[in-house]
């Protein structure tokens, strides 16, 4: 039998990526989020309007898309509740976020230059995406509050033990990303690390991370 919860989060499972752009001093930004997905060589992500990272693409018109392993969920976490934005939304503030201006220091990863775009890769990333904004619609509602970015892919750094050899591929039973369901992480189908993001959200899960 089915019911009609009225859901307030449709997050049913997509991958986590670490969106990093280039803040207007030219200082890098990095952000985690979960709306997304591909097509060909397109990517059409999904960003609040008040993040500092839709202002970045809007600006710039370029990011890296990284796309990390299950495994490294701690990094992620770190800056779950983060924002690159000095003047801290409201709505943001209330489920605690913090303005944090080095992002890549306080996940403890390390920035790593690109080839083709200014904004810089994540060097423990198995996967980073170099992109160009194409187009950007606001949507959701007579007042947008989200922006839906179109990005094409310009160059894909893959991790050699992902791919198979001799071909183009990566090797999906090598490749385990880290998804979020419902503000939640995890990897392998299995829960993997509880989520400051859930916390914020007041998200009424009750989950027993299994260790990666």
């Amino acid at each position: 039998m089915h019911v009609v919860p009225g859901l307030k989060v449709l997050y049913f499972g997509t991958p986590v990526v670490l969106i990093s752009s280039l803040n207007e001093d030219g200082t890098a930004n990095l952000a985690p989020m979960s709306s997304a997905w591909w097509l060909g060589q397109s990517c059409m992500l999904g960003l609040g309007n008040s993040a500092q990272t839709t202002a970045n693409l809007l600006r710039e018109g370029e990011c890296v898309l990284n796309l990390p392993s299950s495994t490294m969920v701690d990094a992620v976490d770190r800056i779950a509740l983060t924002t690159g934005k000095p003047a801290v939304p409201d709505h943001k503030a209330k489920q605690g976020y913090r303005y944090v201006p080095d992002k890549f220091s306080t996940a403890q990863l390390t920035a790593q230059a690109s080839d083709l775009v200014r904004a810089p890769r994540v060097a423990e990333c198995p996967v980073q995406l170099e992109c160009r904004v194409v187009s950007a619609h606001p949507f959701g509602g007579p007042e947008p509050r989200a922006t839906a970015f179109e990005v094409e892919v310009l160059r894909a750094h893959v991790e050699e033990d992902l791919v198979i050899p001799g071909t183009h591929y990566v090797d999906p039973l090598g490749w385990d990303p880290l998804i979020m369901k419902f503000c939640e992480f995890f990897g392998g189908g299995r829960n993997v690390h509880p989520s400051r993001l859930a916390e914020g959200w007041n998200m009424p899960h009750q989950l027993r991370s299994t260790p990666v």
